[in-house]
């Protein structure tokens, strides 16, 4: 939303294009002079930054085989306190999984043929 605020402000403006998306404007401001000066970043924005370099660092130190519960604690063994659920979080937005053990669970198989539905109209 706001690439599109920005691709299009020299036309129309920022409060017109605001008043049609339904942002406030200040929403808009706060956004890019975040953009602009990161020391303006929330405190969790900030907080996740710095946590993610120590996720990432404990993984590569460990071939990349920890979960998020071994990262968790490895990080409390190094000084570093987080709630697990952050952990889990920010492995999720990194991209990074733990080595699961056995084979992965497949619940459904899915049909590579033809669909017996219609995507649309069809020609008789």
């Amino acid at each position: 939303m706001i690439a599109f605020i920005d691709d299009h402000r020299g036309a129309y403006g920022v409060e017109p294009i605001c008043r049609v998306l339904l942002i406030a404007p200040s929403t808009y401001h706060a956004h890019a002079a975040r953009r602009v000066d990161p020391g303006r970043l929330p405190a969790r924005a900030k907080r996740d930054a710095v946590l993610m370099a120590e996720v990432r660092h404990v993984c590569e130190a460990n071939f990349c085989v920890y979960g998020v519960r071994i990262i968790w604690r490895q990080l409390a063994r190094e000084g570093i306190t987080a709630a697990r659920c952050t952990i889990a979080r920010l492995m999720r937005a990194i991209g990074l999984q733990g080595v699961v053990r056995g084979k992965t669970v497949r619940t459904t198989i899915p049909d590579t043929g033809p669909s017996a539905r219609s995507t649309g109209p069809t020609a008789s």
